[in-house]
Parts: C-alpha cells; structure tokens; sequence
C-alpha cells in the first residue's frame, strides 16, 4: 500500500462513502443484465457477515471502498469493491484487493471468491484479479451462470 494510505474498518455513515457506493450501485445496475446484477445497497452492507472498509490517504480524501462477506467454510467473498472515479489508475484498487484478502487470512479463511462482469467496463477489475493470482471457477453461494458473469477464487 502507498505511503498514507490507509486502510479503514465502517465508516458507511461517511458522506463520501455514502455517495461513492450510490454512484456504485448506480453504474452497476446501468452496467449489468438484471439476472446477472448482485450489487448491494449501503444499508446491506451493515449486515452481521460482512466487514466494510474504506482506503483514503493522508489528509482524508476517500480513494476507494471494499467488503469483505463472510460465506462460512472457510469461504469469503470480496463485495463492493470501489475505486473513486478522481482516484483511477493510482492503484487504489490492488490497496483495497491486499486489504480484503488481509482481512480474509485474519480471519482464518482459507479461500475468496467474487463475481464480476464480462463487459468492457469490468475489463480494468477483471485484469486486476487476474494479475493479482485470482483464477476461475464455477458459479458458487447462490450465483447462477450467465453469459455476463464471471466467478474467481483465490486461496490463501
């Protein structure tokens, strides 16, 4: 991660938060079939099973936001990943990827998986988890396959 960046546990009350996981929502419902969209509100992101984090830099400017579902097993499954639209290409999303798969080994979880999209706009998150060990895998939780969706793992 880059020198003062840091990683936060919450803050879903924050104002900036709130509106980069509304831009989220927004552009993943514009952006997916919707058999195929399984973004979550901000207020599903308070549930029991899930941590929430923020990555900001010195000074407080939010740079991105992540989550991190616990799906029992020993299985977690990264969430809401979220890069700020005045934050691209600055590797805000890799320090938000180490910060999950952190949280993930913590808590003693030996694999995560996620689901994505097939589409030029995922292309950048798609490179991201490819580049960083995640390989496919099928469909898993309650995930159906689409011709939209994609499904990785990684284990830890």
């Amino acid at each position: 991660m880059q020198s003062g960046w840091q990683l936060f546990e919450g803050e879903l009350d924050a104002a900036d938060v709130a509106g980069l996981l509304a831009l989220h929502f927004r552009e993943m419902r514009a952006g997916s079939p919707p058999s195929a969209c399984h973004v979550l509100e901000r207020n599903h992101l308070r549930a029991d099973d899930i941590r929430f984090f923020s990555l900001r830099e010195a000074g407080g400017r939010l740079l991105g936001v992540g989550a991190l579902k616990r799906r029992g097993h020993g299985e977690g499954e990264i969430k809401s990943m979220r890069t700020a639209p005045d934050a691209l290409c600055r590797g805000v999303g890799r320090a938000l990827l180490e910060g999950l798969v952190g949280a993930a080994r913590g808590e003693g979880l030996r694999i995560v998986r996620l689901e994505t999209g097939n589409s030029e706009q995922f292309a950048p998150a798609n490179r991201l988890y490819r580049n960083y060990g995640f390989t496919p895998c099928g469909p898993f939780a309650d995930y159906k396959p689409t011709d939209f969706t994609l499904f990785y793992e990684l284990e830890l």
